[in-house]
């Protein structure tokens, strides 16, 4: 009786003992977390760095928040950035290779004619990110709308060095994103619209629709084309990726953007839409980003692009890439990036490569250690081309998000020889803040 009873205590101990180390487990990050910011309800957030001073962060958040810093992530500075056409969220920061930054953003202003989406605004920092004087805007196309730019620099030694690309959507007539019947192909419910500069943002070239099939509406519904994203080859070649009802789709450029492909390639069906449910969260999209290879690996000038989708159930939001080795013609079947076996929603990526290692990373939200709404973030790295992920989580602790606060549409993440910085929104409850990690590989 008493060897029976020692045996069922020990068996006791041993479960407790795999319950607490799992526990700890999950609490648990190798990598200190670093708060940029609680204030003005950021959210939404992008992150670039100095190539002349990689140390040289700039970050920003919705909806006219931004933060610079000069010791790697370790101390931020806050800063409220003003246009006179007016700040409306959709940051997107980048560099070129003078050290200098590039905010871009939406407009909302009545000023010298201007009106509320009617154009994307850039706007230059000279000196690290402390300040953001110069101003440019792009696209200006009353009464359409102009929404979810994003933006690269080409830093290649490619004939186009230095060039500014930026793509965004542009929607019908009507607010809202209702539309008005007209025989002009821009007035279609949705396209893709891509502009260049070649003096730092000082001018923009005229606009121009570079997508092949328009989107069926304008909302943010997965009838709507949305969420594109640029990316410069090795040569200076300029592609373009964007979500649309007709999959994941991609565009290329070989003359620094004067012209495009004629067809669009698809890049990898998004079965059940890139526009999905998961629990807490006020609006999912599964928007692709896109990155290319610049470092002497033998991966150089691979093309990645991941996402997220919902192939393998309403409750498995799974994050996935493609890898393209001859330049956005072909691309790789999908591959699963996180590397859990159960039914749980990952959601929220964004990809970058590191180009001194050719090392690829992708940081999302990920709640494979909870059965609710407590969400995680994880970073998966590869080494070998994106054949293979190992996944770590990286916040210290988790959050629990409501659906009725709008946390952003997307995370961000930088990687410069072995110094890897993501940025994301934390929504505890109803409170925002932004933070990231110091990972130093």
């Amino acid at each position: 009786m008493k060897s029976s009873c020692k045996i069922f205590i020990l068996i006791l101990l041993s479960v407790f003992n795999l319950i607490f180390s799992n526990q700890l487990l999950n609490s648990q990050s190798p990598y200190k977390n670093i708060m940029i910011s609680n204030e003005f309800e950021p959210s939404e957030v992008t992150i670039a760095y100095n190539p002349i001073n990689p140390l040289n962060l700039v970050a920003a958040a919705n909806i006219d928040n931004y933060f610079y810093s000069f010791d790697g992530g370790n101390t931020w500075e806050v800063r409220k950035l003003s246009s006179s056409y007016g700040v409306w969220g959709d940051p997107c920061v980048v560099s070129d290779i003078r050290g200098n930054f590039y905010y871009f953003h939406l407009s909302n202003s009545n000023s010298e004619g201007g009106k509320w989406l009617d154009r994307i605004i850039c706007q230059r920092s000279e000196d690290g990110g402390i300040t953001f004087n110069n101003e440019s805007h792009l696209g200006t196309n009353y009464p359409h709308l102009q929404d979810k730019e994003w933006a690269t620099v080409d830093n290649t030694y490619s004939p186009y060095r230095n060039n500014i690309y930026a793509v965004w959507t542009q929607c019908g007539q009507k607010n809202n994103y209702d539309v008005t019947a007209s025989i002009d192909p821009l007035d279609s419910a949705s396209n893709i619209i891509f502009a260049y500069s070649e003096d730092m943002g000082e001018t923009w070239s005229t606009r121009k629709r570079i997508n092949e099939l328009t989107g069926a509406e304008c909302s943010y519904s997965g009838a709507t084309v949305l969420g594109a994203m640029p990316c410069i080859g090795i040569n200076g070649e300029v592609y373009v990726t964007w979500a649309s009802p007709y999959g994941l789709m991609l565009d290329r450029s070989t003359d620094g953007g004067i012209t495009f492909w004629d067809k669009d390639v698809k890049v990898s069906d998004l079965p059940g839409s890139f526009k999905f449910t998961v629990p807490g969260v006020y609006r999912c999209f599964g928007f692709p980003s896109m990155a290319c290879d610049y470092s002497n690996s033998s991966y150089r000038g691979n093309l990645y692009i991941s996402w997220c989708d919902q192939r393998n159930g309403y409750d498995n939001s799974d994050i996935f890439i493609s890898c393209s080795t001859n330049m956005g013609v072909n691309w790789s079947e999908p591959s699963k990036v996180n590397d859990d076996n159960g039914m749980r929603h990952q959601f929220f990526n964004w990809l970058t490569v590191d180009p001194e290692s050719g090392y690829i990373y992708i940081v999302f939200y990920d709640r494979r250690n909870y059965t609710d709404e407590n969400t995680d973030v994880y970073l998966a790295a590869s080494k070998n081309g994106g054949k293979t992920f190992e996944n770590e989580k990286i916040s210290e602790k988790p959050f629990k998000p409501e659906t009725k606060t709008f946390m952003g549409d997307y995370t961000n993440i930088i990687a410069y020889n072995g110094m890897i910085r993501p940025v994301w929104t934390r929504l505890d409850s109803n409170l925002l803040s932004v933070w990231t990690a110091i990972i130093d590989k």
